[in-house]
């Protein structure tokens, strides 16, 4: 841990309580980049109506916004839950370096078995399109 992790991890610790204020699961979360906050998010799934709307997912969208770049190279998020699937996922395509969490998800593994995924409807033209989208940016 670094010397600046507590700090941040207590703001986090306020936004979530912003989430609980607003009857979500108190999650809160913030993007760090060179000691600067350019990003905060608390859950919001309920109120939002948005499925997505996780305390990482709305502090990733700040930050990239404050930067007017999804890449968000070096950064550290802070948040008071473990992350995730879909999280770690936004966090991987931002290029977030870095992520510091307080609780550890007792659920994550229950959530992964409820979901059903299959593969290879399509392949063929699925993988086309998205060869001749990046051979066209080459």
């Amino acid at each position: 841990m670094q010397p600046e992790d507590e700090t941040y991890m207590r703001r986090a610790l306020e936004l979530a309580g912003r989430a609980a204020a607003e009857g979500e699961v108190p999650v809160g979360a913030l993007v760090v980049v060179d000691g600067r906050v350019l990003g905060e998010g608390w859950n919001r799934p309920i109120v939002a109506s948005d499925p997505t709307a996780h305390a990482e997912i709305e502090a990733l969208r700040a930050a990239a916004r404050a930067l007017g770049n999804y890449r968000l190279t070096g950064a550290t998020l802070y948040v008071t839950l473990e992350p995730c699937d879909m999280c770690l996922g936004a966090m991987f395509h931002a290029r977030v370096a870095r992520v510091v969490y307080g609780a550890t998800d007792p659920k994550k593994l229950v959530l992964k078995s409820q979901v059903k995924v299959e593969g290879g409807a399509l392949a063929a033209e699925c993988g086309a399109i998205l060869s001749a989208f990046f051979a066209a940016r080459r």
